[in-house]
């Protein structure tokens, strides 16, 4: 096996290290003389050398041996932790954040060496007279046994005695090599495989125990030992086992046989002993061992899982809208166990696509610390619901929408320090970042305290790039104006930057929002601050849904936007501002006929003597939609239109029927 078996855990790994530095380096920056974090750093920083050298990724490597440095430095207490110094090695994190891409997309890395920062690196190791934290290798407990007693040797077969005793007159060295893991180590044998391969750089393994196979299904705790032949001294197997990272402890020792010619009669009634006992072993071992394994899964693969699920549930309605064979009791209970299986199976598949808001979240604190030094301001995040879970799907089209509202608070919200000392407010603005679930939904807020949008200037702005007319601009409510923040183009921005200001971002944040089936609101007080509330649907695959037939066409409604269904007569709608509405509990809720908007052509132009209409919910506001009949509830799969009909309003997606027949599902945003 080459090192290309083990670039995914090498990917995986080196990205869990990133994030782990980006968040001790923000932890250090609060609090320079925490040394625990300092140490955990150079822990990491060490472990990235070690990953990457053993990988073969030199100039990975290279850059992370003087992050070392400069952070033994730091450790040592020869030099302070200052701004400038973070500010270098979060650009050391970016430069490896590049490699890594480049070894994700091309399997090697940048061709970028990042001259210019290691130049940095060194400048400031020579100028605080420090030297490199890699010249005394091996940390504080490598142990090298020189005759000391305790140290058990491993028995040696006839073969592997005969091969010693060459290698001996031949003046080359055979150690014994005790190696024991990080009990922290998951990829036991991945580990493993690393260090057989940073062995057989420098000699040949004559003897494993465990044997290999065992190292390869990871059949032993954290320890194991090897017999090597070589020419090295033992220090070279020092200092490589070192660089590599979750290696807890290395014993080096020349190695004296266990086996001589005396036992050679027994060797063969021994050796089928062994075997024997250790067959009987293993066979206890497997009722002992209980284990948590986790697999990686491509998520192509397990879209296919989920659009075979979707099938499953297409078929099961279809043979549940047979007429002929509903009256079969055999065959009803069928059908409803076949229900059961195929919702269990959906909510199975469901959570296996599940993954933490976390895995957005945690590049936030980083991305807000630049945008304060940049503007030269205060600001603390507030992160709460890391752990909330959403579809996988959901997850990777959120980020962006996320970014533009963090990035307008810093920008636009939050006011420089000496404003909100004028204004009694502490220096340090705040940003509140919360997710939790609701019922079907997940809902993300996004919260500053600072300066509020100004209802005039939002005013002002619309009327100058002419998105409203200056007669109508006054007259329009607040939530409308807070509307016009949403239309494309709007920004009140005086002046462009590489942060606000380009008049791109919060329509480009709705329409992605209202993409994934989600909505967003807003609220804001001038000089208390802005909530921007986000909700999204657990899934885009499956949902439950309210049949409705507008004429002869039948259309689906999600049952998570649907709050009541009413009846009401047709005297019951008024007209407010040339809009029709009706008043339901003493609420105002504005009425869409769908057979107009949808254009459905009227069979019956007869008035109706009751209406049916069917509330639905965008955020916390109500919309009614008239329509003719009620089918039920029931479960469908969102198919989508494709290119040819994509970005039609109104419309969200198409589901099948019982019957076969293809039911178009209404986007409540749009519509509403």
């Amino acid at each position: 096996m080459g090192k290309e078996q083990y670039i995914e855990v090498f990917i995986e790994e080196t990205r869990e290290h990133l994030q782990n530095l980006t968040q001790m380096l923000l932890q250090l920056e609060k609090n320079p003389e925490d040394k625990e974090t300092i140490n955990e750093i150079f822990r990491s920083a060490h472990t990235l050398k070690g990953m990457s050298g053993t990988m073969g990724f030199e100039s990975m490597s290279g850059l992370t041996h003087k992050m070392e440095d400069v952070l033994d430095l730091i450790r040592t207490d020869k030099i302070m932790v200052e701004p400038y110094i973070v500010d270098l090695l979060f650009k050391c994190l970016d430069s490896l954040e590049e490699h890594l891409e480049s070894i994700i997309s091309t399997g090697n890395e940048s061709d970028n060496k990042y001259i210019k920062i290691i130049e940095l690196l060194e400048k400031l190791i020579s100028e605080s007279g420090g030297s490199s934290a890699a010249k005394g290798h091996a940390p504080g407990n490598a142990r090298i046994k020189n005759g000391e007693t305790g140290f058990e040797f491993l028995k040696a077969d006839e073969y592997e005695y005969g091969v010693i005793m060459k290698a001996r007159e031949m003046g080359m060295n055979v150690f014994q090599i005790n190696v024991t893991l990080d009990k922290g180590c998951l990829l036991k044998s991945a580990r493993t495989f690393i260090v057989f391969q940073a062995l057989e750089k420098h000699s040949e393994i004559i003897k494993a125990e465990p044997p290999v196979e065992d190292l390869e299904d990871e059949k032993f705790d954290f320890e194991f030992s090897v017999i090597v032949v070589t020419s090295k001294p033992k220090e070279v197997f020092i200092d490589a086992l070192y660089s590599i990272s979750e290696i807890e402890k290395v014993e080096v020792e020349l190695y004296t046989p266990r086996y001589s010619p005396q036992q050679k009669q027994d060797s063969y009634q021994s050796l089928a002993h062994d075997a024997d006992t250790k067959a009987s072993a293993d066979d206890t071992a497997k009722n002992r061992l209980i284990t948590s394994k986790t697999v990686r899964v491509d998520i192509e693969r397990l879209d296919v899982l989920m659009n075979l699920v979707s099938e499953l549930i297409i078929l099961k309605t279809r043979l549940g809208g047979i007429p002929s064979l509903q009256t079969s009791g055999e065959f009803v209970e069928s059908i409803e166990y076949l229900e059961r299986v195929a919702t269990n199976l959906h909510n199975a598949v469901m959570k296996v696509r599940m993954v933490t808001l976390e895995k957005v979240f945690s590049s936030f604190p980083r991305m807000i610390r630049d945008i304060a030094r940049e503007l030269n301001k205060k600001i603390n995040l507030v992160m709460s619901g890391e752990k909330t879970e959403l579809d996988r799907t959901v997850i990777d089209e959120i980020g962006e929408p996320l970014i533009h509202i963090l990035r307008n608070a810093a920008y636009h919200g939050l006011e420089p320090a000496e404003v909100r000392k004028k204004m009694n407010k502490p220096e340090e603005g705040n940003i509140y970042l919360r997710a939790y679930q609701v019922g079907n939904s997940v809902v993300i807020e996004i919260e500053d305290d600072g300066q509020g949008l100004d209802m005039d200037a939002i005013r002002k702005t619309a009327i100058e790039k002419g998105l409203i007319k200056e007669e109508y601009a006054f007259s329009l409510s607040r939530e409308e104006v807070m509307e016009l923040i949403f239309t494309p183009g709007f920004s009140t921005a005086k002046e462009v930057s590489d942060l606000s200001g380009r008049g791109v971002g919060l329509d480009v944040v709705k329409t992605k929002i209202e993409s994934m089936s989600g909505s967003i609101e807003m609220e804001t007080e001038k000089g208390r601050g802005t909530k921007f509330t986000i909700r999204l649907p657990l899934t885009l695959a499956i949902i439950q849904a309210l049949l409705v037939q507008v004429v002869n066409e039948k259309y689906a409604i999600p049952l998570n936007s649907t709050s009541q269904i009413v009846k009401i007569k047709p005297s019951e709608i008024r007209n407010i501002q040339k809009r029709e509405v009706i008043l339901l509990r003493d609420q105002v809720i504005p009425v869409i006929r769908l057979d107009s908007v949808l254009e459905v052509p009227e069979e019956n132009t007869s008035e109706k003597k009751e209406l049916t209409v069917v509330t639905v919910k965008k955020g916390e506001k109500l919309s009614g939609f008239i329509v003719d009949k009620v089918l039920g509830q029931q479960e469908i799969v969102i198919k989508s239109l494709g290119k040819l009909c994509s970005g039609i309003k109104c419309i969200a997606g198409a589901t099948i029927l019982g019957d076969g027949n293809v039911a178009l599902i209404l986007d409540i945003n749009s519509l509403a």
